[in-house]
């Protein structure tokens, strides 16, 4: 039910695109109670069915590639339950530093499939900008890749620690994750209000 009405509130806004005041007056949010978008939305709508085939990402330059709606959907559940047998649990934060390539992708999907709290963070963060999130959010694991993996140590602080591409002493590799099971079961109902991503801003803005 709270995909149906997920999906009537974005097919209103879709045929309302080109009307401003119409799209106004009939949109209201949808209210949702249990809802997890990469569970009931990416798997369940668009993994499966008349969709799974199609195009759902195309990366060019750096690490180019294609992937359908179904490789997603199975990629990040092997990657979710990876998650899950390393002991992350929903609610845990993960601080995540990757460009866009597809990992970054799979790893986002299979932490909201866990419940895992993400912290999007730039590769370009100094191990200070680092160490103050870590220290800020209680962060429970990190993923990044290599050369970032190799340049900052997170000897000592009882993270989970997984690198894409090569992994230095220590930590994980990416690719490892996805040798586990492409079907996943949640264990738990999520909530619509369950937070999903946490920003930190910089700059000018006061911690």
């Amino acid at each position: 039910m709270s995909a149906k009405t997920f999906r009537d509130a974005r097919d209103l806004l879709l045929s309302l695109r080109e009307d401003y005041s119409a799209a106004h007056t009939n949109f209201h949010w949808p209210q949702l109670d249990d809802f997890n978008w990469a569970i009931d939305w990416f798997d369940g709508e668009l993994g499966q069915g008349d969709a799974a085939d199609r195009l759902a990402l195309k990366i060019v330059g750096d690490h180019a590639g294609s992937w359908t709606f179904a490789e997603l959907s199975e990629r990040s559940s092997r990657v979710a339950n990876c998650m899950r047998s390393l002991g992350l649990k929903p609610g845990d934060r993960l601080l995540l530093m990757l460009g866009n390539r597809v990992e970054l992708w799979e790893a986002m999907l299979a932490a909201m499939k866990c419940g895992v709290v993400v912290i999007p963070a730039s590769t370009l963060l100094t191990a200070d900008d680092i160490a103050a999130r870590i220290a800020q959010a209680d962060i429970r694991a990190v993923i990044t890749e290599e050369d970032l993996a190799r340049s900052i140590s997170f000897a000592g602080q009882g993270l989970l620690t997984i690198a894409v591409d090569d992994a230095p002493p220590g930590w994980l590799r990416f690719a490892d994750l996805l040798e586990h099971s492409p079907a996943f079961t949640p264990d738990r109902v999520s909530k619509a209000s369950d937070p999903t991503l946490l920003y930190f801003t910089s700059g000018t803005t006061a911690q």
